[in-house]
């Protein structure tokens, strides 16, 4: 995979790596679900079910682990081989994410990796073109903007 612009220090990627991976793939879902479960299509998501989702964060050394059980993205701990990985760093994804970057991009300049079933690399790929979701903004989360809408909220009352 050539070297994203960014990459996580690998002093950061090796402590992160210590981190369990079950908390994080349940945020993880908790974030997928509130994004993108309601939007998802019946025929998408019955040839989600019974699928092993990961999510490989490479410089952070993190994998999220998840399926769609029961209308909605679950986290799982799966220890074997998913049925579909997707790999980047965390900056190409925060890219892919705010819509700086397309995927197709990102894969042909290698760094983004699908792994596992290409039929449902397809399908996810092709399902997340054709949703219009809101642009990751990340100013909403400096301490300053944070701050602000505490302050804001606390003068409302």
């Amino acid at each position: 995979m050539n070297a994203s612009p960014f990459l996580l220090p690998q002093p950061v990627g090796h402590l992160l790596s210590r981190l369990p991976a079950y908390p994080g793939s349940m945020l993880f879902v908790t974030g997928l679900n509130l994004a993108l479960a309601r939007m998802l299509a019946l025929d998408v998501t019955q040839m989600l079910l019974g699928k092993k989702l990961r999510l490989r964060v490479t410089d952070a050394q993190w994998a999220f682990d998840f399926e769609w059980v029961n209308g909605s993205f679950s986290a799982s701990q799966n220890k074997g081989a998913a049925d579909l990985t997707i790999s980047a760093s965390a900056y190409d994804f925060v890219l892919l994410a705010r819509r700086q970057e397309d995927p197709d991009t990102l894969f042909f300049s290698r760094r983004l990796s699908m792994e596992g079933d290409t039929e449902l690399g397809l399908l996810v790929k092709n399902t997340l073109d054709a949703i219009e979701l809101p642009v990751l903004n990340l100013e909403q989360f400096k301490p300053a903007q944070l701050l602000a809408r505490l302050k804001a909220r606390r003068a409302a009352r």
